[in-house]
């Protein structure tokens, strides 16, 4: 337990990243470790909570995604921030990295030559692999978190990991006792080959 000691009762965290890169598995085990060890945490997975808030517009025709409110959505979850009573908040999803509200700001970063695989286990259509892929190579969601939060972002390459130790990675983070620029992930070797 003494990964947990210098983890504040009183913590936002948000993790973001391409599809397929861990979040929801990582979130879920974060949240659960955390509640087993004696911390009030909650899980808010930014998909069902658009859903549940009425914040899905329509569906992408050529890509076939749903296209959320954005601002809706940072409105309401700066809302349910701000409700909460003491505790640790995690918030899970691939937009979450275009809301505020966050401490600390987490993009799990993966190899695309591994998150091709994952996409293609998942029945992506190839232009969709491959926007996900290149985004992935891009650090596109790193970039875009580093535009809201700044220093408050890290990436972490979960590359080869287990969810364990990407968990604990993130507790050190939102701990303040290392820190994963952004920048220090580099993946654009396999968008050139």
């Amino acid at each position: 337990m003494s990964i947990l000691n210098d983890l504040s009762k009183d913590t936002v965290i948000f993790i973001s990243g391409t599809p397929c890169t861990g979040k929801t598995t990582v979130a879920s085990d974060l949240n659960d470790y955390l509640s087993r060890n004696g911390f009030h945490s909650r899980l808010i997975k930014v998909n069902d909570f658009a859903i549940e808030n009425d914040l899905v517009l329509g569906e992408d025709p050529d890509k076939l995604y749903k296209v959320i409110d954005i601002g809706g959505l940072n409105e309401c979850l700066n809302e349910e921030i701000n409700q909460r009573s003491n505790g640790i908040l995690i918030v899970e999803g691939h937009l979450s990295h275009l809301c505020e509200g966050a401490d600390r700001m987490i993009v799990l970063r993966l190899n695309p030559s591994i998150l091709k695989n994952r996409l293609e286990e998942r029945d992506y259509a190839e232009s969709k692999i491959q926007e996900n892929l290149e985004a992935e190579a891009l650090a596109v969601c790193s970039a875009e978190a580093y535009e809201i939060y700044g220093d408050k972002t890290n990436e972490i390459d979960v590359s080869g990991k287990s969810v364990e130790e990407i968990r604990d990675l993130i507790i050190a983070i939102a701990s303040d006792k290392m820190e994963c620029p952004v920048g220090s992930i580099d993946f654009m070797e396999w968008l050139l080959e």
